[in-house]
C-alpha cells in the first residue's frame, strides 16, 4: 500500500507539473482577457437566467438552467470546500486562500467558455440523445480527426469520477465527529460499515437517471449551502476581534509563503504555494476539467451563452463564497496553528472550539448532504464517460463500479484517494482546456451577436 502512495503521489506531482499551471491558469487568463471580461459585465442578467426567466420548456435539453447548475455545484460543493480548502490551509497556511480566490476568478471566464461549447456543439449518443461534455465539443467542434482527445478525456473521467475522496473524509468526519467521542473506536469494520450505508443511499439515487439526480440536488445543495453560511458566520461573529487581521494575513501570505511547510517547487516555496492554492482551487470549482459542461450540456437550453452565463456562477459561490467561509473558520479559531489534524478533522476542530457541543454535529450534517450529494452528481459524469466509450447499453455498468468504488474510498488514506483524483482530473484537464482555447473564436463570436440582441 505504501509502494501504491508513493507512485500515485509521484504521478500527482509531475501532470500538475508547469506546463499543466500555464494551461489551466495561463489558458483562463488568456480567456479572462481575449473575452474582455465581457461575461462578467452581465452577472446580473447571468442570475436573471438563473431564476428562469427565459426558459422554455420546448427547447432541447432535459433540466433547467437551474436545475443544471445545482447539478454541478452539488458536485463541487463537497468536501473540495471543508476538507480541501483545510488541507491547503494546513500545508500552505492562509496564502493558499488567495491562490485559491484566484483559481476562482480565473475559472469563472474558463467556466463561461467550456459551458458555452457544451451547449454550442452537443452531439448525439448512439440511441439518439443529445448530449453535452467536452467529449461531444471536442468531436463536434473540432472535427473526428480529434476523437483520440475525446476518449482520453472519457477514459480520465472514468477514475476522476469517482467519489473516493469525498466518502474517505465523509467516513473520517462520521468517525471523528459521532463515533470516537461517543465510545466507538475506529476500525476497518467502522469504516466498512459506513461505506455500505453510503453505497445503499447513492445506488437508491443515481440508478434513476439524471432526472432523479438533479431534482435531489436542487432540492438539497441551496438548503445546505444556507446552513453552513449561518454556521460559518456565528464562528466569524463569537471571533469578530481577529477577522480583520485574519482576512489581511491571506493576501500578505500569499507572497510571503511564511507559512508553507511543504517541499519547495519551481525554485521555491512561493512557487510551491501557488501550486497548491491552484490544485486545491481546481479540485473545489473544477474550473477547466470538464465535469461542469457534462452537466450544462443537459440543460434545456438553444440559447448556448445563456448556459455559459449560468455556469459562470459556480466558481464564484464553490470558491469566492463556500471556501473563504470554511477559511476564515479554521484560521480565526487558530487550529490550523494548534492542531496536527487535515482534512476534514481540521474543518470539525474549528468548529468544535468555536461552538462547543452541538458545533461539530452542525459541520457533520453540511459535511453528509455536500458529500452525498456529490456522490449523486459524479456518478452522471461517469457514466457519460463510459456512455461515449462503449455505448448507452452498458452506462449501467458503470453505476456498479461506482458503488463499489465508494467502499475503497471509505477504507483507504486521505493521501493516496487526494493524489489518485488530483492525478486524473489534471488528464481530464488537458483536453478540455486545449480544445476550449482552440474553439475560443466561436464562443466569442455568438457571445457578440447575443448581447447584441440582449441590447436591442
Amino acid at each position: 500500500m505504501e509502494k501504491i502512495n508513493y507512485w500515485v503521489s509521484e504521478a500527482a506531482s509531475f501532470v500538475w507539473g508547469l506546463p499543466l499551471l500555464i494551461l489551466l491558469i495561463g489558458g483562463g487568463l488568456y480567456l479572462l482577457i481575449y473575452s474582455r471580461f465581457l461575461p462578467f459585465a452581465y452577472f446580473a442578467h447571468a442570475i436573471n437566467v438563473l431564476r428562469g426567466k427565459y426558459d422554455n420548456p420546448n427547447d432541447p435539453g432535459e433540466i433547467s438552467h437551474f436545475q443544471a447548475l445545482m447539478t454541478a455545484l452539488s458536485s463541487t460543493v463537497g468536501m473540495g470546500n471543508i476538507a480541501g480548502v483545510a488541507v491547503a490551509i494546513a500545508v500552505g497556511g492562509p496564502g493558499a486562500v488567495f491562490w485559491m480566490w484566484v483559481s476562482a476568478i480565473v475559472g469563472m471566464s474558463t467556466k463561461f467558455f467550456t459551458c458555452t461549447l457544451a451547449i454550442l456543439y452537443r452531439g448525439k449518443d448512439d440511441a439518439g440523445e443529445i448530449q453535452g461534455g467536452p467529449m461531444y465539443f471536442i468531436v463536434e467542434g473540432l472535427g473526428k480527426a480529434w476523437k483520440p482527445l475525446a476518449i482520453m478525456f472519457s477514459v480520465a473521467g472514468l477514475v476522476g469520477a469517482l467519489p473516493v475522496f469525498n466518502v474517505n473524509q465523509l467516513t473520517q468526519a462520521i468517525n471523528d465527529i459521532l463515533l470516537v467521542p461517543n465510545g466507538y473506536e475506529k476500525s476497518f469494520s467502522t469504516d466498512l460499515v459506513i461505506g455500505i450505508v453510503l453505497a445503499l443511499i447513492t445506488g437508491v439515487v443515481i440508478l434513476g437517471g439524471l432526472n432523479r439526480i438533479s431534482k435531489t440536488a436542487s432540492r438539497i445543495v441551496p438548503a445546505m449551502v444556507g446552513l453552513y453560511f449561518i454556521a460559518v458566520l456565528a464562528i466569524l461573529f463569537i471571533n469578530v476581534d481577529v477577522v480583520p487581521y485574519y482576512f489581511k494575513l491571506i493576501f500578505t501570505d500569499a507572497f510571503a509563503a511564511n507559512n508553507y511547510t511543504g517541499d519547495p517547487m519551481f525554485g521555491g516555496i512561493l512557487g510551491a504555494l501557488i501550486v497548491l492554492g491552484i490544485r486545491r482551487g481546481a479540485f473545489s470549482n473544477e474550473a477547466g476539467i470538464g465535469t461542469a459542461p457534462m452537466a450544462h450540456g443537459a440543460a434545456k437550453t438553444n440559447e448556448p451563452i445563456r448556459e455559459g452565463l449560468v455556469a459562470m456562477l459556480g466558481p464564484f459561490i464553490d470558491t469566492i463564497i463556500v471556501c473563504t467561509l470554511t477559511a476564515l473558520s479554521i484560521l480565526v479559531t487558530g487550529v490550523w496553528k494548534t492542531s496536527e489534524a487535515n482534512g476534514v478533522s481540521l474543518t470539525a476542530k474549528a468548529f468544535s472550539d468555536a461552538i462547543p457541543g452541538f458545533g461539530p454535529y452542525l459541520l457533520l450534517v453540511c459535511i453528509a448532504v455536500f458529500s452525498i450529494s456529490s456522490l449523486f452528481s459524479y456518478s452522471y459524469y461517469g457514466t457519460k464517460c463510459l456512455s461515449f466509450l462503449f455505448g448507452t447499453r452498458h452506462k449501467h455498468i458503470y453505476n456498479y463500479f461506482y458503488i463499489g468504488s465508494i467502499l475503497l474510498g471509505a477504507t483507504t488514506s486521505l493521501s493516496l484517494m487526494i493524489n489518485l483524483i488530483d492525478t486524473f482530473f489534471a488528464l481530464m484537464a488537458i483536453p478540455t482546456m486545449l480544445t476550449t482555447l482552440i474553439l475560443a473564436p466561436k464562443v466569442m463570436a455568438r457571445a457578440r451577436l447575443y448581447f447584441d440582441n440582449l441590447k436591442n
